[in-house]
């Protein structure tokens, strides 16, 4: 802040200019305007201001500013305070320490010292030896050796009684990491220090300077600039005992006691006096000031008169009170002024702080369950038998595939070809897809046998049978327990015979409830479908054909159902897998599963998938991105690098290129001046005549002609034809040498060729430019795609929605380019909206009904209603609950809902902004994708109806997820995940063999020709 006269700048108001037309300065940088010269140059010049922070003074008002932003410019000579370079207020902040700003400003907040050298002394003891998390510190170790450290944490004990009855002084420990040993230690107070230099008092007090403010009246207290204390989180309200209102009113009130304890003299005589205590006393005179009164003020000249508060001047009797003297109330207090406006808010704030907004309306979402949260038009639900709670797990399931692809050996494909693969995939409809994704999955938890077979994933233990059948035998080896003798039966009675009747029945129900418990417990024949099979060694040796991976799953998900966290999922799906009504067999299990709801399939397919991140090989795929992400930023930064000093040295260049410019402009073509008619005839008739002659066209009567005149011309005919011709040579040298000299004029000035050089500089520094950006560009997109370890969101909105945009990290744009279905150029093509989850929906949604009066108050709505009208007829309401956006359109829709004065609507509206070519792109070409794969499947439904009248053979439908082929596993294991590997080839083969071995390798060449055209 600019200082003058040690207060803040005050500027000066706008002069008043009767003439328009009339002549004024203006200083832009502060809006003044003067009306004479001499004001302007005295304002402008005049060396009165101080910077606050630095403390320099005899300034001018802009080398003070300068000086509080950054370093003034030392080549201005007027004065010796100019040469020196300020350290402006980013150098304060950049070399104060980070970790001590937060508690600092804590502690300056609402101090009442009135110097702000008694402030800096006093905080300066208090931190000099605290530290801080954050902290690089200095550690003298056992040994007396110095080690360089970050504090890590931070822990303080107050004083402990002793036992003889005092008190030990607080201590603190610090955790520190030793940055050499890369190991961790707890020390005291005592043996850590800060480097010299970091922490000093004149840093203190410059970083105050910038930081703290204080108002101008005696007692006021320190605050922290809005700035910092939104940036530290420092609350800004001032307690009422530190407003300047309080502190006017405690000083009235002091006033008003010291008055009414004093008794009220009037000229040496108290009013408890009584009034016949002798005469009065006259008033002092005094010799009147000089000047005149002014007409119209009475008594203005006898100001020096000190007459009595309460004695009538005129009239009356000068030496006795009035009447009504003690009847009169006290001076009343003047009203407290209010308060003044809050100032208006500095945006961002709390999306939800905002004021509704009924002219704009969120575009509509569209749902791919057949169960959306609300009633919706028909183009906005899709036709399948997915439910709601499926739609997160088959996200999660298929982005979890395609970012980790390379690790399970597939070919990426797109969202909507994996969800028609679950919907459609049957015995009549076998999809390659679908087989594959769960045998490739399979793979990655249990190694082959040529790896070694280890189990890579934690699997609950099964109680083994053998330990029921030794306690069996042992049972059958005791003795057998005798019989209870029967009891004596009494005498039959009506009491007992009901007793008897009621024992009876009572042991009939619980036999019947005992058999009903027993049947309950068999819900599925697992345990007999995996009776001397074992699940993990059929996986070793890949036994994935015939139902082979199929019954995999059933004794994975039976043993995993041993576990209480996964039981009730895994028991369902083993309850729709092995019925307890069908006979368990491998086969019928792989009907079971080619039948199963798609619901299901999710759920089974997606407990698998979650297995594999406990994997040895997804671990290490996502350490070996990181590692790659380490070196990309490294190159990137070099790239920066290089086009930062590129860019710098272009500015340089073109400075240079403006100075030479003026000594380099193209020069001006001079037009030569008409010259004399008969020289121009002369010229037209020598020309005419040589043309003529070069032509041949004279004629033997011609040159006769011409001899006869040449012999009758008189002496003074040939002497002027002799004049004219040394006219005409005379006149042609000097149109040569005027060429010469224009030549000359045309040639570039000497600078030229440095000029030329420099433009050809200009233009290389700028292809240096481009070629470093594109390089960073490739990195950045390089990082985005490498970046697997997690799904980043774009953002949330004003209700707490999240936006996904499943490409945005962890793969590529449009998929792997060698894809079997890469020419479809698009992964996932939608904007995904998630609900907010419990913890939000209940803080920000579904408020308590005393905060929702309260947000009503203020908006005339409550937070649900306000959902409802700005969201439209589309909503999602919790976690569980997913919407898509498809249309192009929409996006630009969405952005311009957004409002990017609330905190969540501005990140998010930043990322869409920054995406929105790319999203907009491949949503069109998924509409492009999905509509051609409608039409050819229309025009063979055509040509099928004549095959069938002729064949009478039923086709299968053509669906796009079967064109998808995993080319990844053809190219790198030799064959499909679901097939069986093939035997070892032996070494000597005939005719027969080879020719059926190329046969069977034909379709996979045909394969990877038509994927590569």
């Amino acid at each position: 802040m600019v200082l003058f006269k040690r207060k803040p700048v005050q500027f000066l108001p706008p002069a008043e200019i009767e003439d328009e037309n009339a002549e004024v300065w203006h200083i832009p940088q502060t809006g003044e305007i003067f009306a004479s010269y001499e004001d302007y140059l005295t304002r402008l010049t005049q060396r009165r201001f101080n910077d606050q922070i630095t403390g320099h003074s005899g300034l001018t008002f802009f080398e003070a500013f300068k000086s509080e932003v950054c370093i003034v410019d030392n080549h201005s000579k007027s004065s010796a305070h100019s040469r020196k370079q300020l350290a402006g207020g980013k150098e304060v902040e950049a070399s104060f320490p980070e970790a001590l700003k937060g508690p600092i400003l804590r502690k300056v907040q609402f101090q009442t010292v009135s110097r702000l050298d008694n402030l800096v002394d006093q905080i300066y003891e208090e931190f000099k030896h605290d530290y801080y998390p954050g902290e690089e510190v200095t550690v003298t170790m056992d040994g007396g050796d110095r080690v360089h450290g970050l504090v890590r944490d931070k822990t303080a004990f107050g004083p402990r009684s002793l036992p003889d009855g005092s008190q030990a002084l607080p201590t603190t420990r610090y955790l520190v990491n030793l940055k050499e040993s890369e190991s961790e230690t707890i020390v005291t107070d005592e043996h850590i220090c800060r480097d010299r230099g970091i922490f000093t008092k004149a840093m203190l007090r410059s970083f105050i300077k910038k930081t703290v403010t204080r108002d101008a009246w005696n007692g006021a207290p320190w605050l922290v600039k809005h700035d910092y204390a939104g940036q530290y989180h420092i609350d800004t309200r001032v307690p009422p005992h530190l407003r300047y209102d309080t502190k006017v009113q405690e000083r009235k009130q002091l006033q008003a006691q010291k008055r009414a304890s004093l008794p009220h003299e009037t000229n040496g005589h108290s009013p408890s006096s009584g009034l016949n205590s002798g005469p009065m006393r006259l008033p002092e005179l005094k010799p009147a000031p000089k000047g005149k009164s002014k007409p119209g003020q009475p008594g203005q000249g006898n100001k020096a008169l000190k007459w009595p508060l309460n004695i009538p001047v005129h009239g009356g009797n000068p030496f006795s009170y009035p009447p009504n003297h003690y009847d009169q109330a006290p001076p009343q207090r003047e009203p407290t002024p209010p308060p003044p406006p809050p100032p208006p808010p500095k945006y961002p704030i709390e999306d939800l702080q905002l004021d509704p907004r009924e002219d704009r309306k969120r575009p509509p979402l569209q749902y791919l369950c057949k169960n959306p949260p609300v009633q919706v038009e028909n183009g906005d639900a899709e036709d399948n038998d997915i439910d709601m709670d499926s739609v997160g797990p088959l996200l999660e399931t298929w982005d979890t595939l395609n970012v980790y692809c390379e690790v399970f050996k597939l070919d990426s494909f797109t969202f909507d070809d994996f969800v028609e693969t679950m919907c459609v995939a049957s015995e009549e409809v076998p999809v390659q897809l679908f087989e594959e994704i769960h045998c490739s999955v399979l793979k990655i938890l249990v190694d082959s046998e040529a790896d070694g077979g280890k189990v890579r994933i934690n699997l609950p233990e099964i109680e083994e049978e053998d330990s029921d059948e030794d306690d069996e035998d042992e049972d059958e080896s005791a003795e057998p327990t005798p019989e209870p003798e029967p009891k004596p039966v009494g005498r039959a009675t009506r009491s007992s015979m009901a007793r008897l009747e009621a024992e009876k029945m009572a042991a009939e129900l619980a036999a019947a409830e005992a058999e009903d418990e027993a049947e309950e417990e068999v819900k599925h024949r697992a345990e007999e479908l995996l009776k001397d099979y074992d699940w993990i060694e059929h996986l070793r040796k890949r036994d994935f054909t015939n139902g082979g991976w199929e019954r995999i799953m059933v004794g994975l998900l039976h043993q995993l159902s041993k576990s209480e966290r996964q039981q009730d999922a895994c028991e369902e799906l083993l309850f729709e897998l092995v019925p307890a009504d069908v006979e368990p067999t491998q086969d019928t299990v792989r009907q079971t599963y080619a039948e199963l709801d798609v619901n299901f399939r999710i759920k089974a397919l997606q407990i698998i998938c979650m297995l594999t991140t406990e994997t040895k090989a997804i671990r290490g795929y996502m350490e070996d991105c990181s590692e790659t992400m380490t070196t990309y930023r490294k190159e990137k930064i070099e790239w920066q690098r290089q086009r930062k000093q590129a860019v710098e040295d272009l500015r340089q260049m073109n400075e240079q290129r403006k100075i030479l410019l003026p000594d380099n402009m193209p020069p001006v073509p001079s037009q030569t001046p008409v010259k004399a008619e008969d020289d121009v005839k002369m010229t037209d008739a020598d020309e005419s005549h040589m043309s003529r002659e070069e032509d041949g066209e004279a004629t033997e009567e011609d040159t006769a002609t011409r001899k006869k005149r040449r012999r009758s011309q008189p002496t003074k005919q040939q002497k002027r034809e002799e004049e004219l011709a040394k006219k005409e040579l005379a006149r042609k040298e000097k149109e040569k040498k005027a060429e010469k000299k224009a030549e000359k004029a045309a040639k570039p000035p000497p600078q030229s060729k440095q000029f030329i050089k420099l433009l050809k500089d200009i233009q290389k520094k700028e292809d240096l430019i481009k070629n470093c950006e594109e390089e960073i560009a490739v990195l950045d997109n390089d990082l985005r795609e490498a970046d697997c370890p997690r799904t980043r969101v774009l953002g949330k909105d004003r209700f707490w929605n999240r936006y996904y945009w499943f490409e945005r990290n962890g793969m590529p744009y449009g998929g792997l380019p060698d894809s079997s279905t890469a020419s479809a150029d698009y992964a996932n093509g939608c904007i995904w909206v998630q609900g907010p989850d419990e913890l939000e929906r209940e803080g920000y949604i579904d408020l308590p009904s005393d905060l929702q009066d309260e947000y009503k108050a203020k908006f005339n709505m409550t937070v649900p209603e306000r959902k409802t009208m700005e969201e439209g007829k589309t909503s999602v309401f919790n976690a569980r609950q997913w919407g898509y956006i498809s249309e192009p359109e929409h996006v630009d829709a969405l952005i311009k809902w957004l409002d990017p004065r609330g905190f969540n609507e501005l990140r998010l509206r930043k990322e869409l902004l920054n995406y929105k070519e790319k999203i907009a792109k491949h949503m069109e070409n998924r509409k492009t994708y999905l509509t051609e794969g409608e039409e050819p499947e229309k025009k063979e439904e055509t040509k099928r109806m004549s095959t069938r009248i002729r064949d009478k053979t039923p086709e299968p439908p053509n669906y796009r997820c079967l064109q998808w082929e995993n080319t990844t596993a053809l190219e790198e294991v030799g064959h499909l995940h679901s097939d069986p590997p093939p035997p070892p080839r032996a070494r000597k083969q005939n005719k027969k063999r080879e020719a059926l071995s190329e046969a069977a390798s034909g379709p996979a060449t045909k394969t990877r020709r038509r994927r590569g055209g």
